[in-house]
Parts: structure tokens; C-alpha cells; sequence
């Protein structure tokens, strides 16, 4: 696979990792709950935004040498990410929330 292949793929995986991130911080501060509750929604943002940074961070030296514009690193995956993050994150809190 092409580096750029694997970084794609990488940030899918981090996707689903940052969504259980999120409902995980949410079980632990009690947040998840039937009413709207709008620190659930930031709090799920930031925790993503975090992640995602983060991986830069951690595959920047790795991937620096390999492709041709190093600027790609911060982009590519990006929409994949937010997908993943978002349908994961969605899926889980639905079922906790049905189930409490």
C-alpha cells in the first residue's frame, strides 16, 4: 500500500477510536442522557479535533520522508475521519441512549 493509502486508512480507524472516546468520556461524566444535552455535542468535537491533531503529531515523522508534499499528511483522511467519527459517534450514543 501507498503511504498515503495507509494514512487514509489510519485515520479511519482513528475515527471509530475518537467515537468511543467520546461516548466513554460521556459514560464517565454522566453527560449522556434522553434530554439534549449541548456539552455532549462540544465536548464530542473537541475530544475528535484532539485526536485528529494528535495523529498528526505521531505520523508526521513517519510519513515526512515518504511522500512527495508533506502538506498532504494534515489533509488526507480528514473526510474519512469526520465520517467515521460521526457515524460511530452517533450509533453508539443512540444505543446507550435507548437503553437507559
Amino acid at each position: 500500500m501507498k503511504p498515503l493509502e495507509t494514512l487514509y486508512w489510519l485515520r479511519f480507524v482513528l475515527g471509530i477510536v475518537a467515537a468511543l472516546l467520546c461516548v466513554s468520556y460521556g459514560l464517565a461524566t454522566k453527560t449522556i442522557s434522553v434530554e439534549p444535552n449541548i456539552n455532549v455535542f462540544t465536548n464530542g468535537i473537541a475530544l475528535a479535533l484532539i485526536v485528529y491533531v494528535l495523529s498528526y503529531y505521531l505520523v508526521k515523522p513517519k510519513f515526512m520522508w515518504k511522500v512527495d508534499n508533506p502538506q498532504k499528511i494534515a489533509t488526507t483522511g480528514i473526510g474519512v475521519y469526520i465520517l467515521s467519527w460521526l457515524v460511530f459517534w452517533v450509533l453508539l450514543y443512540t444505543i446507550l441512549v435507548t437503553n437507559t
